[in-house]
């Protein structure tokens, strides 16, 4: 049987959040993809790539995985009532809910983490709890049929840990050999423990105006789930 996989698509996406994880799920055997959004008119990325959606909220097919990817557009996404109640309707009956990156946040404002163990990117790790999350330091984190990756590249590692439940190792193992997935990076300093000490200062200061719009977003959204019970938009 044909896997319905999905990913939503929208404007200022990270796009390696989605092109990643996309690139290892169209690998494997009997996989349909799907880029989902609002419309189909194409939507430009946080860095300036247009991606263009194949189907829509109301025409996308029930979807056995849908990943969430993150990027600076998740804050509109957060408060943004169509967005929430598609995923919704996609969680009750999808096999696998994941997320990558920042995308979490949007799962976490849709009321799906709560009591649930998951992870984000480093700069909004702190965000997770607000919506009832258990925070979890890891590159890829499970709990049941919700699966989330840490920032950006970890999106990868996700996909390649679903693509071994769906299927087998040996067919994951082969999709990263065949990607080439063999990371080793020039400099220890793709995560705050291991960075060096400027280099982690200049990416939490470029990242502090936005985070901190970020924080009174998810503020006031989950004082919004307190007093109706975990819904919001």
């Amino acid at each position: 049987m044909t896997l319905q996989i999905g990913f939503l698509l929208f404007p200022k996406v990270q796009q390696l959040d989605l092109t990643a994880p996309y690139e290892v799920f169209a690998s494997l055997p009997d996989t349909t993809m799907h880029l989902v959004w609002k419309n189909i008119d194409p939507v430009t990325s946080a860095t300036g790539l247009q991606l263009t959606p194949t189907t829509t909220f109301a025409s996308c097919p029930a979807l056995d995985i849908l990943c969430v990817p993150g990027g600076v557009g998740i804050d509109a996404l957060l408060e943004d009532a169509p967005t929430l109640d598609f995923i919704r309707r996609q969680a009750e009956n999808a096999r696998y809910l994941a997320s990558i990156c920042t995308g979490a946040l949007v799962l976490g404002a849709a009321g799906l983490l709560r009591g649930r163990r998951a992870t984000t990117h480093w700069a909004s790790h702190d965000f997770l709890s607000a919506f009832g999350a258990i925070p979890v330091q890891a590159r890829v984190v499970q709990d049941g049929h919700l699966i989330t990756g840490g920032g950006v590249t970890a999106g990868i590692d996700m996909a390649l840990t679903l693509a071994a439940q769906m299927f087998d190792r040996t067919t994951a193992e082969a999709v990263q050999l065949h990607l080439e997935y063999a990371p080793a990076p020039p400099f220890s300093a793709g995560h705050p423990d291991s960075a060096p000490a400027e280099a982690l200062r200049r990416a939490q200061e470029r990242a502090a105006p936005a985070l901190a719009a970020r924080r009174e977003t998810v503020l006031r959204i989950s004082r919004k789930m307190a007093a109706s019970g975990g819904k919001t938009a």
